[in-house]
């Protein structure tokens, strides 16, 4: 056999050329080397000392602090800990009985397997191969183990519980055979077919997203060269007719001759940018309320530096909603408008409604709101972040800058969700050697935007700290907000797997608004459940005429229908726009055109 030919054998894995696998092993550890070298000198330039033990422990101090209380928990109960270790102890037993099973040729039922959503381990090796089926179930047993023997601790209070189960997923998450390349059959099997080619490529792709992270690691989810703002994504036609230090207002051109004669304006969050709803001609929620006659105005958020830092949330509300409202009323004559919120989007959009309330103005003719808090108590992972020891940690890094920036926020997001957008990355990415695909959803994801100190540490206090918006406690300007008092109707979408604005607390707009609200809650999650044109013919969505008091027995009244809930919430809305009139051409308003869309502030870069 040649030195260059691979051998294969029966189970898939095939032998290396042994000197190629030790020449890439060489290059690929060079390569973290100078790695290496580049991130220190790069902290000594920053003046940062990696080696001050003070510094090095601050991040981690509230995960210390939290494992810390759920450890006494179990040492004022010895005998709920020997309890708890002993039923571990059990599943490894049963583990290695079922292993040596296998060696003699049975075939045993599992201890443990994956959940059906966890995509990590899909590859067939991780069941048919006795080793690595062995690595995925010892490590299911411990994971499971440890999340249960937190959420089963006392004498402490739940908060607590949810911190310390989010804390060990993130460390779960990372411990995983799957993110190692001799614990992880598909990246063996690349490593030796490749002769460990895979392993410099992904050093070289590891060097490159440190690079575009300045020093932190800056994952690359998606090929960022494949998109443009203008010319393959955000390309419904449209002009900027106003804009002020905090947005662009910008107006849709018309497809139909005629159109419905209340506009809508729509208000994304400020944490992304507005193009989530505008991604492509297939998948765009704009095009589509344009192609059924309706006036459509979008908020497109500034995204900010250190000059607008004591901009607060009142600002986004006077500048922003109050001032689209002047301005559409100026364009269209019409005094009415229909509106949308997105997630933050929508908070701000219910604060502003009690506000318009308190002061008796009432330009707003209905609400929707897409994935929408405004009580935080069931708030889900994001409270994790939202303690007085975090929020004053935020508080003072903003103090520095003026601003939170984009990639703090895109980092906490993804953590929620980190073995799909952190872990599987890091496998493709640096073990498999390979470069992700473009993916306009993923383009718009790692496109953050940044948020003024005064406004972001006004909403983590305001809401999930305090939860001051739901209780009638929030001012602002000077008006306490109470959304009781708000009476337009309300078209109130949830998603059913949202780990932004969970189910849970988005079912309960309801309870605070003071007028007729219709819950629909959408299949998927925070995006997925949002962006579904009917002509995906994806997914499902849930309506309940009678309403009920509880999710459960919401659920229980509900009726499911396929597909889309875009054409449900259109009959909604229709209702509630008026007669027809003739088409509105935002090149021919009474409003000076700036530029077309999506305009300029959406294309600043974080």
């Amino acid at each position: 056999m040649s030195k260059t030919t691979p051998a294969h054998d029966p189970s898939g894995f095939t032998l290396p050329d042994p000197l190629k696998l030790m020449d890439n092993l060489s290059k690929a550890l060079q390569i973290g080397a100078s790695l290496a070298q580049r991130m220190a000198e790069r902290q000594q330039q920053q003046g940062i000392n990696a080696s001050d033990p003070e510094a090095a422990m601050k991040p981690v101090e509230p995960v210390i602090k939290t494992f810390t209380e759920i450890a006494q928990s179990y040492a004022q109960h010895p005998e709920r800990w020997a309890e708890a270790s002993w039923q571990l102890w059990q599943g490894y037993a049963q583990l290695m009985q079922n292993t040596w099973s296998r060696m003699l040729g049975e075939s045993p039922a599992p201890v443990i397997t994956p959940d059906r959503s966890d995509k990590r381990f899909k590859d067939p090796d991780w069941s048919n191969n006795q080793v690595f089926d062995f690595f995925k179930q010892a490590y299911l047993l411990t994971a499971r183990w440890a999340h249960d023997t937190i959420s089963s601790s006392q004498d402490v209070d739940e908060a607590t519980r949810h911190r310390a189960r989010f804390y060990f997923d993130q460390i779960a998450n990372a411990m995983a055979p799957t993110n190692f390349a001799f614990t992880n059959p598909e990246v063996l099997k690349q490593t030796l077919t490749t002769s460990g080619e895979n392993l410099v490529q992904g050093m070289q792709n590891l060097a490159r997203d440190i690079e575009a992270g300045q020093g932190s690691l800056k994952i690359k989810q998606t090929d960022m060269s494949a998109f443009a703002l203008g010319e393959n994504i955000a390309l419904t036609p449209g002009t900027v007719v106003y804009q002020n230090e905090l947005m662009q207002l910008i107006q849709y051109a018309p497809t139909t001759e005629k159109v419905r004669e209340v506009p809508l304006l729509i208000v994304p969050p400020w944490i992304n940018k507005f193009y989530i709803l505008d991604l492509n001609p297939k998948k765009s929620f704009i095009s589509w309320c344009v192609d059924k006659g309706l006036t459509v105005f979008v908020i497109s958020w500034v995204n900010p530096d250190a000059r607008l830092a004591e901009k607060g949330f009142s600002n986004y509300m006077r500048d922003g909603i109050l001032e689209a409202l002047t301005q559409i009323e100026k364009q269209t004559g019409q005094h009415k408008v229909n509106t949308i919120g997105y997630c933050i989007g929508g908070t701000l959009l219910a604060s502003t409604l009690g506000y318009m309330a308190a002061k008796g103005d009432d330009r707003i003719n209905s609400a929707t709101f897409f994935t929408t808090q405004v009580d935080f108590t069931h708030a889900g992972d994001l409270k994790v972040f939202a303690t007085e020891e975090q929020i004053s940690a935020v508080e003072e890094q903003m103090g520095r800058e003026g601003f939170l920036n984009g990639k703090d926020m895109a980092n906490a997001f993804n953590l929620l969700r980190s073995n799909d957008l952190i872990w599987s990355y890091v496998v493709n990415n640096y073990l498999k050697g390979r470069d992700p695909m473009p993916f306009d959803l993923l383009y718009w994801n790692a496109d953050p935007t940044r948020m003024p100190a005064a406004t972001h540490s006004f909403y983590l206090r305001e809401c999930y700290l305090n939860n001051h918006l739901s209780q009638g406690k929030m001012t602002l300007d000077q008006v306490r907000i109470d959304l009781s008092k708000v009476k337009v109707p309300v078209y109130n979408l949830a998603a059913r797997e949202d780990h932004i604005a969970p189910l849970p607390s988005v079912f309960r707009i309801g309870e605070f608004m003071g007028g007729e609200t219709e819950l629909v809650v959408a299949g998927s999650g925070h995006i997925a459940g949002v962006i579904n044109p009917p002509e995906s013919g994806k997914y499902q969505y849930w309506t309940n005429k009678k309403g009920a008091k509880s999710l459960d027995d919401w659920f229980k009244g509900a009726e499911e229908h396929p597909g889309s809930w875009w054409p449900h919430w259109k009959d909604w809305v229709k209702e509630r726009s008026g007669k027809k009139v003739p088409a509105r051409d935002p090149e021919l308003g009474p409003l000076q055109s700036i530029e077309p869309a999506p305009g300029s502030y959406v294309k600043v870069k974080s």
